[in-house]
């Protein structure tokens, strides 16, 4: 799971177009048009990885953008994880049947923490666990209720429990362009072993080098791609004339 550090571009799904969110409060999205489309655009632009997250599922607890998620994997052939309202281990796997490469569980893996070791029994190193910090709290249900959980201990559990790799969303600055904090993930990253995937906040080319340099593997860009802030070819040169 990133062998090398990568950008990898969000596709955030709400009513089957694509939507980032501020802070993740529902209601405050900006628009970016078709799934697909943004897919395809992205793989051209050269990832080769694609974030997709259901917000309907998150928020709701049941899967609502299907449709736009299997329009994507027939559309592109890329790494792909995929997020919200995955519930079961029934569903994972039927969506790793489906071509999902690894699967992001929230909510699922803090209610029932099990539910880690029983996909990864089958298909290792295909979950990654999501925490989401709000206020350096993990929150869960699209990042309305809080659970008491520290990050760093969190991490630390699920990695114990056969979790391929965790992704650490601030929460706190996710959608907002005002760039990230290090400090959080850095706590995560010291706290495993498995890769960390970083998010929110990203706003610069600075941002994207700095979380790489806090230990993230990759790190997941969402409305700075969108607004045009920079290029995933800029984002990859910088990164790579900074190693």
């Amino acid at each position: 799971m990133f062998p090398e550090f990568e950008i990898v571009p969000a596709v955030d799904m709400q009513d089957g177009r694509v939507v980032q969110l501020v802070g993740g409060e529902r209601g405050t999205g900006t628009e970016y048009g078709d799934p697909v489309e943004a897919a395809e655009r992205w793989v051209d632009a050269g990832a080769e990885t694609l974030h997709l997250v259901d917000l309907d599922g998150a928020f709701e607890g049941k899967r609502a953008n299907a449709p736009a998620v299997e329009a994507i994997l027939d559309a592109v052939d890329v790494e792909i994880q995929l997020g919200g309202g995955i519930r079961t281990a029934a569903d994972a796997v039927s969506l790793l049947e489906l071509g999902v490469d690894r699967l992001i569980l929230g909510t699922a893996a803090v209610e029932n923490p099990e539910i880690v070791g029983e996909i990864s029994e089958t298909h290792p190193e295909t979950v990654m666990v999501s925490l989401d910090s709000k206020d350096g709290e993990v929150v869960i249900s699209g990042w309305t209720e809080g659970t008491g959980l520290d990050p760093a201990d969190a991490a630390a559990r699920y990695e114990d429990e056969g979790a391929g790799g965790i992704l650490f969303t601030d929460v706190d600055v996710e959608g907002q362009l005002g760039g990230v904090r290090r400090a959080p993930l850095e706590r995560v990253v010291d706290a495993v072993e498995i890769p960390v995937v970083a998010s929110g906040g990203v706003a610069t080319l600075d941002d994207v080098r700095a979380l790489r340099d806090a230990g993230a593997a990759a790190v997941v860009v969402g409305t700075a791609l969108y607004e045009g802030r920079f290029t995933l070819a800029e984002a990859a040169a910088a990164v790579a004339r900074s190693e």
